[in-house]
């Protein structure tokens, strides 16, 4: 009789497919003669992550952390059509020499409060590099002067003050400390989860700033106008492409917070190599998703069509914009995804000899010293102006003695004849890429659901409210990861990243910074 409980038992544990193993079991089955070993095979969970970016690389990570703790038993394989790692995270290097400096070609930097970055760097022993000796004087360009330009002495304050008064910067001030306190919970350990944004905005108290242009919502705090156009719409046309009056005001708050900036020496790209190699996942790199079908209706499988076949999974996470992956879903799946419009960027990236741009095209004379981080404004336009070729032309250090290096970002193509003439014909190499860089991120309620269906999980469900810069993409990336990834694991694992099961949302948050303690990383 007691045979015939442990039998049925084990019987049970196998239709059920329980994601972990029974070390007793085998053992008092191999004294059963009638049973052979092959009826208990059991069959590994398989988890399919699409990308293999900041996100897709973060989610292996979080789901190994689980793995490591609790015994979750998962395998899981991470899709990539690309043949590198790290997304829009990836270098390039002057002369394609690679003895000289490398230049970030997308995601360049991260700060201090960028938690998991900055954890990363640190466990993967990745060194550090700060941009402080790279903090040139600023110049606002608004297509036919400069509207101002400022470093760090005592009179280039007195200018600002002057110009704009004090209120408006420290009114600005304040709201950005206000929301980098609520970002900051989302690091503790009874951080809130979610599967719809709205919720996460409310917890938050974000809906004010995601329901109005950055604009309209300085306006409202009592921001004067002019230190909106110009000094906060500078800083979203350089992190954003975008103009105050068409950003959403979380966006402008958070480009106004890039302070201690710090990338990787040799490519922040490192990162999300290291948390694919420790997180012992299948890396599929050379190979695109073509679609994501359910198995059958009642299967509760996905199945992954890709150039190497078709594969089962128990669970899906897609993490990558949906609407540049070209896969293929089911429409219940689809028209749940609203269009996501990008701002198309040209990268220009060069060296110069020249250690200063022309500043006859600035409209300044022969003798003046033209800022080496120019940024720019549209309110030039506003005032029946000409715009701007650019949207932030800086130089980033030396790549030798005597040769800069330059990044570009632009609407439009610059020519070779534009970058000989504003560098004085002292140019040497040159490379072009076009992004979609980043969401346009106008005033809005409607954001697509982070599970998709039961089994399928959208990452970047995250990006139309929040990324770039202090809120760096990788960033934000790796937090919609570890949210996904405790969804998951509680849906079909009964566990999490830090337990059994995931926090209750909680409606009354506490923000305040969480010291040193970082959640998934640590519990």
């Amino acid at each position: 009789m007691r045979k015939l409980i442990l039998l049925t038992f084990v019987y049970g544990s196998i239709a059920f497919q329980f994601p972990f193993q029974f070390p007793f079991l085998r053992p008092k089955l191999a004294l059963n003669q009638a049973v052979t070993e092959d009826a208990f095979v059991f069959t590994t969970p398989k988890v399919a992550i699409i990308g293999a970016g900041a996100g897709g690389s973060s989610s292996a990570f979080w789901i190994a952390k689980a793995k490591e703790r609790f015994g979750v038993n998962i395998e899981v394989d991470v899709y990539e059509r690309e043949h590198y790692v790290g997304g829009r995270s990836t270098v390039v290097y002057p002369y394609e020499n690679t003895s000289l400096p490398e230049l970030e070609l997308g995601a360049s930097i991260f700060v201090k409060a960028n938690k998991n970055l900055w954890r990363a760097s640190d466990e993967f022993n990745l060194t550090r590099r700060s941009f402080g000796a790279e903090d040139y004087e600023t110049g606002i360009w608004d297509g036919e002067k400069i509207l101002l330009s400022f470093g760090g002495s005592w009179w280039d304050t007195v200018k600002v003050l002057w110009r704009y008064g004090i209120f408006s910067p420290k009114k600005t001030q304040t709201v950005v400390g206000n929301m980098i306190d609520k970002f900051l919970t989302l690091y503790a350990l009874d951080a809130p989860r979610w599967d719809n944004i709205s919720d996460l905005a409310f917890a938050l108290d974000w809906s004010p700033f995601i329901l109005n242009t950055t604009q309209r919502y300085l306006l409202k705090q009592g921001v004067s106008e002019k230190y909106i156009n110009e000094v906060v719409e500078a800083a979203t046309r350089v992190n954003y492409g975008q103009n105050v009056d068409e950003m959403h005001a979380l966006e402008g708050a958070c480009s106004m917070a890039a302070t201690g900036a710090a990338a990787i020496k040799g490519g922040n790209y490192q990162i999300f190599e290291q948390f694919l190699k420790r997180s012992g996942a299948n890396v599929l790199l050379n190979t695109t998703v073509e679609s994501v079908f359910p198995k059958s209706a009642s299967s509760h499988l996905w199945t992954v069509r890709s150039g190497r076949g078709s594969v089962d999974y128990k669970a899906v996470i897609l993490a990558a914009p949906y609407s540049s992956t070209g896969i293929a879903f089911p429409l219940s799946i689809s028209s749940q995804i609203p269009k996501q419009p990008y701002v198309h960027l040209h990268v220009t990236l060069l060296t110069t000899t020249s250690p200063t741009p022309s500043p006859e095209y600035f409209a300044m004379s022969q003798s003046s010293v033209v800022p080496r981080m120019m940024l720019t404004t549209y309110q030039g336009v506003r005032n029946g102006g000409k715009e701007p070729q650019f949207n932030s032309l800086s130089y980033h250090g030396l790549v030798r003695e005597g040769e800069w290096a330059v990044k570009i970002f632009s609407k439009e193509r610059i020519t070779d004849e534009w970058l000989n003439n504003i560098f004085k014909g002292k140019v040497g190499w040159v490379f072009r890429k076009e992004w979609d860089a980043y969401p346009k991120l106008p005033p809005t309620s409607s954001f697509p659901p982070v599970k998709l269906d039961q089994g399928l999980y959208y990452v970047n469900a995250f990006e139309p409210m929040i990324s770039y810069r202090f809120i760096s993409t990788m960033e934000t990336e790796t937090i919609a990861s570890r949210n996904v990834v405790d969804l998951l694991l509680n849906e079909h694992f009964h566990s999490s990243i830090c337990g059994t099961r995931i926090s209750e949302r909680k409606e009354n948050l506490t923000f305040k910074d969480t010291g040193d303690f970082v959640a998934g990383w640590d519990c």
